[in-house]
């Protein structure tokens, strides 16, 4: 019977982590501006270099020049530095670590208790979001919230009722929030 137990548990376990591991795979993580990054080439001290994003998204590396990294991911990065070096480095090993995720940022602005600039993470919802700022003041218009967010250069307004969400109602409305997004609280 303990023995049963036991493997149970180690099969829960291991569901668990490969869960884990799915969930963190699905989450392609973009780079962005004042993210920290550092660049690496195994063997070789003289190509370590630790790199502010800049808001243009072109960085500097040795022997390379300058790289357009704007929505590439880690690995992204990666593939391409490791590409260019090839023509000065046979089978170089380029190793890209993400040290600082800054530019996960979405806003809140009108009658909250703290307005502001909030760090998201990838599955951050408008209610955790007014919950960093603190909640609503007491004049604030409830069913009347926005969210704005930018798709394609164009500017979407997302409504948000705040009294129904609260209310267990019309869940949907209590949607994930992207980098940028600003949640409108008049």
């Amino acid at each position: 019977m303990r023995l049963k137990a036991i493997k149970i548990v180690l099969i829960l376990f291991f569901v668990l982590i490969s869960c884990t591991f799915a969930m963190a795979t699905d989450y392609n993580y973009k780079v962005g501006p004042g993210d920290v990054i550092e660049i690496s080439v195994w063997r070789d001290e003289s190509l370590i270099r630790k790199i502010v994003v800049p808001p243009d998204g072109i960085i500097a590396f040795p022997l390379i020049g300058d790289i357009n990294i704007q929505g590439m991911t880690v690995a992204d990065i990666r593939n391409i530095v490791t590409e260019k070096l090839n023509a000065y480095i046979q089978d170089a090993v380029v190793s890209v670590m993400l040290l600082e995720i800054n530019s996960m940022r979405a806003y809140v602005i009108g009658k909250v208790n703290n307005p502001g600039a909030f760090p998201i993470l990838m599955d951050t919802t408008v209610m955790q979001m007014l919950s960093m700022a603190e909640g609503l003041n007491p004049f604030a218009s409830e069913r009347y919230i926005h969210i704005l967010r930018t798709v394609d250069n164009t500017t979407v307004k997302l409504p948000f009722n705040y009294r129904e969400v609260l209310k267990g109602e019309n869940l949907e409305q209590n949607i994930v929030l992207q980098q940028g997004d600003v949640i409108v609280v008049p």
